[in-house]
């Protein structure tokens, strides 16, 4: 696959991701939030195991690692949306999840020790500052919502990362696979713990929880792995930023959400942060061809 049909499959990825939020919204009005998820992933695991059956054949030991690891990753992220969507708006979420591309060169300074690109840093200053407008109220307080979907792009940035390196030596189909099922297995015990599981009793939340597993999440993480394999972990991260725009466009549209004037300034704060950590290190980078031959080795 060339790494513009992979780009081009993770943006597709990106607007299913970017509707996820109004979706959960609308299925949290029946469902708690460890049921949501169980059934989400469950849905999504069902479907794939059902197409890819051959596939699945070949899992080894490795893959089942990987794909439990990805797993539990995953249910990090999601707990911490699910939950800040409770005291927070959807297009809020969009824009703080979104920091994963922030996150992505910062845990690769911090755990392989990379040297980070003055551009990365001009990045993060702009997208912290971002996330002062974009979260704190007048007596600075953040909401307890926002704090835990800016610790879900924490998780998504590490499931990025773990991503990039499990699909070098397992195949990416199959990872893809696995995780959702270790996701929907991991939710439903914790929902059978702390809640009662059961199916949805409304029709929004039948839609909710059909769109989230079939779009969402079905073709989302399966196309996540496979695309991801022949793009870079940054590029990945890049393209995932546009998913508040999206989440921004399907709140509005759908919930007549809209940010105050404060808010728009940190969301527009945040995606200048986001590109620029991207951008400028490209232009950066044209000046150095070892770079440059690195990055097409990583491509």
């Amino acid at each position: 696959m060339k790494p513009l049909k992979a780009e081009l499959l993770l943006l597709i990825v990106t607007m299913f991701w970017g509707s996820s939020y109004i979706f959960m919204k609308m299925g949290l009005g029946t469902l708690g939030e460890f049921n949501l998820i169980a059934l989400r992933f469950g849905l999504a695991f069902i479907l794939a195991a059902i197409l890819f059956h051959k596939r699945l054949r070949s899992i080894n030991l490795r893959t089942l690692r990987y794909g439990a690891l990805l797993g539990f990753l995953l249910l990090g992220v999601f707990t911490c949306i699910t939950f800040g969507l409770q005291t927070t708006t959807t297009s809020n979420a969009g824009f703080l999840v979104a920091l994963t591309v922030i996150f992505v060169p910062m845990l690769d300074v911090l755990v392989f020790r990379k040297k980070v690109a003055a551009a990365q840093v001009f990045g993060a200053i702009l997208a912290i500052a971002g996330i002062g407008l974009l979260t704190l109220n007048s007596a600075l307080h953040i909401q307890p919502g926002d704090f835990l979907c800016i610790l879900s792009a924490m998780f998504y940035a590490v499931q990025i990362l773990v991503t990039g390196k499990a699909v070098k030596s397992c195949d990416s189909l199959n990872i893809g696979i696995l995780q959702l099922g270790f996701v929907s297995g991991y939710a439903l015990v914790l929902s059978a713990i702390f809640e009662t599981p059961r199916l949805p009793s409304t029709m929004p939340g039948w839609i909710a929880i059909l769109a989230l597993g079939i779009l969402c999440s079905a073709c989302g993480f399966i196309l996540q792995p496979v695309a991801q394999k022949f793009t870079s972990p940054t590029r990945t991260g890049l393209i995932f930023s546009l998913e508040p725009v999206f989440a921004a466009f399907f709140g509005y549209w759908f919930a007549g959400e809209q940010l105050s004037m404060q808010g728009y300034a940190g969301a527009a704060l945040v995606m200048l942060g986001i590109v620029a950590s991207e951008l400028l290190g490209k232009m950066s980078a044209s000046h150095f061809p070892g770079y440059l031959k690195k990055r097409r080795a990583d491509i």
